[in-house]
């Protein structure tokens, strides 16, 4: 029996929301995702949160999507976008749009004609698209809650009788909803009302939202009894088990294979989070795949990945950040506590420690409370920074305070390789 070749090809992917060869380390989030789908009634959602390159998307589509559909559920949903909530009615544009993805390929046999002006007693097969949907909510009296409650409540009616168990509205990016109080308009409010009011009557739509850390706190301003229908998922990175795990199972039955050290300091350079181990890993295979056909032994300076890293990752998030902001950036990550909860005076302390420094390269003038205070929600707005709770502040990117001190400092770097011979 001839032997089975082993594989060539680099198996690690490193983008946004690009599923990795192996997900390990999210099994007890698995596991509760199973339990939500077993409610008999719907009193828990869904919000799934984390900083960006934790890996929430791929557990959406790649762990809860399957489970959903294989459960008999209907799944629905996209990615949420700042059109969705520029008003009540762009909101129900989106959630009937989505909806029908799914109903357009059903003929459901109704008695409720959409057609303006005609009646009819005999029940008829219609094509569910999203123009009969859309008009159908048009044709509900009341405001555009109600409408998209009585649209929805008739949906759920047929899918029902069509022997599913449920539909799940799955959005990722949720951090984007927002009321808009200036303009009168509250689309936030109105999808949480619209589906606790559903699910009061025994509907099952269940409602998983997926985003940063600032999701949760929005739902909440919006409408407070969010805190009771939303169950919050957060991950973050990954144990040392299930880093290794995740570098070395797509090594399987392949040409390449990492040794122990090298394991070891993709562990450490990562610091557990999904994004970078692939990140590296990817890197890392290239160079001992190229190094195989030449017969060298396999190399690769600390800063040279770094660097790349800082391009490839961090430089697109930093770019437009002004000179000032930066600098406040660079007190943040100075802070002991950085990769971790933070106060603007804590801020204010470490801008005056680091104004007296004679430090090589950069000079920091100190900031004030007020300063810090003013500045804080504009990093919020780029992404940065976000408010974990009251008075207390995370930066919203992993490893964010390594990079923006690399860019005032530029220190010297591990001397030596970071992987050995394979």
């Amino acid at each position: 029996m001839a032997k089975e070749k082993k594989k060539e090809d680099n198996p690690y992917k490193a983008g946004a929301g690009h599923s990795p060869p192996c997900l390990a380390g999210r099994e007890s989030q698995k596991e509760e995702f199973k339990r939500f789908l077993a409610q008999e009634t719907i009193t828990d959602n869904i919000v799934l949160t984390g900083l960006r390159g934790v890996g929430k998307t791929v557990l959406m589509d790649d762990v809860y999507k399957p489970l959903a559909q294989n459960d008999n559920w209907v799944w629905v949903g996209s990615d949420f976008s700042e059109s969705a909530f520029v008003d009540e009615a762009s909101l129900c544009c989106r959630l009937l749009t989505d909806l029908s993805a799914y109903t357009s390929a059903l003929a459901i046999e109704t008695d409720i004609p959409v057609t303006m002006n005609i009646t009819s007693k005999e029940k008829e097969k219609y094509d569910v698209d999203y123009p009969y949907l859309l008009q159908y909510f048009a044709d509900q009296p009341g405001l555009n809650s109600d409408k998209l409650k009585s649209t929805l409540q008739w949906v759920w009616e047929s899918v029902k009788g069509l022997g599913k168990k449920g539909i799940l509205f799955a959005y990722d990016e949720a951090q984007v909803v927002q009321d808009r109080k200036k303009k009168e308009q509250y689309p936030l409010a109105l999808l949480l009302e619209t589906f606790q009011s559903i699910q009061r009557k025994g509907i099952k739509m269940m409602l998983l939202l997926t985003g940063l850390p600032i999701l949760f706190p929005k739902l909440v301003e919006s409408r407070t009894y969010a805190e009771r229908m939303f169950k919050i998922q957060e991950i973050g990175k990954l144990d040392e088990i299930a880093s290794k795990r995740a570098i070395t199972e797509p090594l399987k039955d392949n040409v390449i294979q990492f040794t122990a050290r090298s394991i070891d300091t993709i562990v450490q350079e990562s610091c557990g989070y999904p994004y970078f181990i692939q990140f590296i890993c990817r890197e890392a295979y290239d160079i001992f795949k190229a190094a195989a056909r030449t017969a060298t032994t396999p190399t690769i300076p600390i800063k040279t990945l770094v660097k790349k890293l800082d391009q490839d990752f961090f430089s697109g998030r930093w770019t437009p950040v002004p000179d000032r902001q930066r600098e406040l950036l660079f007190c943040i990550a100075n802070l002991e506590n950085a990769a971790e909860e933070f106060t603007i005076n804590q801020v204010e302390d470490m801008s005056q420690q680091l104004s007296q420094k004679k430090a090589k390269g950069y000079s920091i003038k100190p900031f004030k409370y007020p300063d810090v205070s003013s500045m804080i929600p504009k990093l919020i707005n780029a992404g940065l920074v976000y408010r974990n709770r009251h008075g207390k502040y995370l930066l919203s990117v992993p490893l964010l305070h390594n990079f923006v001190k690399r860019q005032f400092e530029e220190p010297e770097l591990f001397q030596g390789t970071l992987f050995d011979q394979p």
